[in-house]
């Protein structure tokens, strides 16, 4: 195995000791059993909520509100 590589479905990735650090006091009492375990649930969180604002559409209508209330606060002609 190279050192990026831990096995066939994870990677290691590097962080400042600093911030390892600040992660390690911060789950101290909580659910989280490692560090790893803590910045894989951050990062799934963070991109499930860039999921869903992708997702996130206005109706036609909803559009059009939006686009009348900017008109009358003198954003758009």
């Amino acid at each position: 195995m190279n050192d990026e590589t831990e096995s066939n479905d994870t990677v290691a990735i590097k962080i400042p000791k600093e911030i390892y650090d600040k992660i390690s006091d911060r789950i101290k009492d909580t659910d989280f059993s490692s560090v790893d375990e803590y910045i894989k649930y951050v990062l799934q969180e963070v991109l499930s909520d860039d999921e869903s604002e992708d997702e996130e559409v206005l109706s036609e209508e909803d559009e059009e509100k939006v686009k009348e209330r900017l008109r009358s606060l003198g954003y758009l002609d």
